[in-house]
C-alpha cells in the first residue's frame, strides 16, 4: 500500500489525475476485500459456534460470548463509512455463507465436536446446514435492526433460544 500512496501522490504532484483516480480506484479495491476478509473470519467463528451447538445440543459461556463478539464485529465491519450502506446486503448473506464459509467451518468444527469424534464428511452428513444458516441469518439480521448498544440484550433472547439456551437464560 506505500507504493501506491507513493504513486498517488506523484501523480497528483504531476497532474495525472486519471492516473491517481486510478490508484484511488485500486485503494477502495483492497480495502473492500480487507473488511470482506475479516468479516468472512468472524463469520466462520459464528458457523463454527452453532455447529458445535447443534451437535452437541448445549451452549456454553465462552461459545455464548464468542457468538455475540461475531455478532458485533461483523455489524462495526459491515457498515460502510457513510453509516447508510453495507459491504454485505442483507441479502446476500445466504450465498456468502453456503458459497465459502459453511465447509471451512465444517472442517474446523469436526476438529472440536464431541472432541473430535466426527471426520470433517461425517460431520457434514450429521448437521442440518439449512438450520444453521436460519439461525445465523437470523442473528446476522439483528445488526441491521439495532444499534451496537442495543445488540447484546437482544441477542440474549436469541441465544436463550439455542439448544442448551435455555439452562444459561
Amino acid at each position: 500500500m506505500t507504493q501506491e500512496l507513493t504513486d498517488l501522490r506523484n501523480n497528483i504532484l504531476q497532474g495525472n489525475y486519471a492516473e491517481a483516480l486510478a490508484i484511488v480506484d485500486e485503494l477502495e479495491g483492497m480495502s473492500k476485500k480487507a473488511i470482506l476478509r475479516q468479516i468472512k473470519s468472524f463469520l466462520k467463528i459464528l458457523l463454527f459456534h452453532l455447529i458445535k451447538n447443534q451437535v452437541e445440543q448445549r451452549l456454553t459461556n465462552s461459545w455464548i460470548a464468542s457468538i455475540r463478539n461475531c455478532i458485533r464485529e461483523i455489524k462495526k465491519l459491515n457498515i460502510k463509512d457513510d453509516n447508510k450502506s453495507y459491504y454485505v446486503n442483507q441479502d446476500e448473506w445466504e450465498t456468502l455463507i453456503e458459497e465459502e464459509i459453511i465447509e471451512d467451518a465444517i472442517a474446523d468444527a469436526s476438529l472440536e465436536v464431541m472432541n473430535g469424534k466426527y471426520t470433517r464428511a461425517e460431520l457434514s452428513a450429521r448437521l442440518d446446514k439449512t438450520q444453521i444458516l436460519t439461525t445465523a441469518i437470523k442473528f446476522l439480521a439483528l445488526t441491521y435492526s439495532y444499534s451496537a448498544k442495543e445488540l447484546p440484550a437482544i441477542m440474549d433472547d436469541y441465544l436463550s433460544q439455542l439448544p442448551g439456551g435455555e439452562i444459561w437464560q
